[in-house]
C-alpha cells in the first residue's frame, strides 16, 4: 500500500529555533523578495517563490489531523506565508481549527511589506483564528545597512508593520544582526536598532552574528561599495553593548542564543538589562586579551 506522509515538503525547509517542537506546515515556497545580500536561505534553485497550491495544504492539513491529532503548535512555512491574501490564510486557519483542533498557537515569518495591504482588521480576524506569533527579521533599524542589505525596506516601513501587526493582537518576534554594519556603521546600527524596538516594543527580540555562506560575503561587501569591515568578537560585544544600554523596553523577552552567537545573553528588557549590561562588559574585558574566535565550528 503507498504510504503518503502528512506532509510533502520541498527541502530544504527553515523555521525559527523556538519553533522546534511545532508541525512544520509549508503554504509557500522560499521567499518572495529574495534579494538580501547577506541571505543564502532560498538560493537553491528548487526554492524559487510560489504559492503551495490550496487544494495540497487542506489535504495536508487533514491527513495531519489524521495521523498527529495532539499537534498544538503550527509554523507556516516558508519565509513568506504571510505573503499570502488574507482570504487564502483564512483557509488555512479554519482548516486548522476543524482537522486540528487541540493547536493553541500558529507562527509564521513575515516580512513587513506582507502586511502593507492588510489591514488591522483583517490580521485581527486571523489572530482570532489561531494566528498568534509573527517573526521577523528586521536586521537593524539603520537605514544605510538596510539599503546596503538590499532589504527592500526602511526603519519606517519596519517600524509601521510591527506596530500594525501589534494593534492586532499578534505577538511579534524581531531579529536584529549582531554586526551588520560592520565598523563603519557599528554605533549607528546599534542606536538606530534600539530607536526602533523601543518604539514598537516587541514581546520578543533576538540577535544573531552577521554570517556569510557560499557567496554571501561578496554580495555583502557589494551592497557597502567594498567598504564594509567585519568585527572582531570584542567589537560585537562592543555594538551589543551599545544596543542594550539604549533600549528603554518593558517587557520585551530577549534571547542571543543562536548558534552563530559566541555570547549568550538571555532575560526581560528591562529588568535584566543591568545584570546583561554587566555580562557583556565582562565578555569585552575577556576579549581583550584572549583570541575568539567569531563562530562556533558547527552549524556553518
Amino acid at each position: 500500500m503507498f504510504y503518503q506522509p502528512p506532509v510533502d515538503y520541498i527541502e530544504p525547509v527553515f523555521r525559527p529555533p523556538s519553533e522546534a517542537d511545532s508541525l512544520i506546515l509549508q503554504v509557500t515556497n522560499g521567499c518572495s523578495w529574495n534579494r538580501c545580500t547577506f541571505c543564502d536561505m532560498y538560493t537553491d534553485e528548487h526554492k524559487k517563490f510560489r504559492p503551495k497550491s490550496e487544494s495540497d495544504v487542506l489535504a495536508e492539513i487533514e491527513r495531519c489531523g489524521q495521523m498527529m491529532p495532539w499537534v498544538r503548535r503550527i509554523f507556516l512555512a516558508d519565509g513568506d506565508a504571510m505573503a499570502l491574501s488574507i482570504r487564502r490564510l483564512t483557509v488555512i486557519l479554519e482548516a486548522i481549527r476543524t482537522h486540528l483542533p487541540n493547536v493553541s498557537r500558529v507562527s509564521a515569518y513575515c516580512l513587513p511589506s506582507n502586511l502593507q495591504r492588510k489591514s488591522v482588521d483583517e490580521l485581527k480576524a486571523l489572530r482570532e483564528l489561531g494566528l498568534t506569533l509573527i517573526y521577523m527579521g528586521a536586521e537593524s533599524g539603520c537605514n544605510e545597512v538596510l539599503k546596503a542589505f538590499d532589504k527592500g525596506e526602511t526603519f519606517d516601513s519596519t517600524a509601521e508593520a510591527l506596530i500594525k501587526a501589534g494593534e492586532a493582537g499578534i505577538k511579534r518576534s524581531v531579529m536584529l544582526i549582531n554586526g551588520a554594519g560592520g565598523r563603519s556603521y557599528s554605533e549607528q546600527h546599534a542606536l538606530e536598532s534600539a530607536r526602533l524596538v523601543n518604539l514598537v516594543q516587541p514581546e520578543y527580540l533576538a540577535t544573531l552574528v552577521l554570517f556569510f555562506r557560499r557567496d554571501a560575503e561578496v554580495r555583502v561587501r557589494a551592497g557597502f561599495k567594498g567598504q564594509f569591515e567585519p568585527l572582531d568578537a570584542q567589537g560585537l560585544f562592543r555594538e551589543m553593548h551599545r544596543l542594550i544600554g539604549a533600549t528603554a523596553l518593558r517587557q520585551t523577552i530577549f534571547r542571543s542564543d543562536h548558534v552563530s552567537n559566541r555570547l549568550v545573553l538571555k532575560g526581560v528588557l528591562g529588568k535584566d538589562r543591568a545584570r546583561m549590561l554587566a555580562e557583556i562588559e565582562a565578555a569585552i574585558d575577556y576579549a581583550a586579551g584572549h583570541d575568539i574566535p567569531l563562530y562556533h565550528d558547527k552549524g556553518f
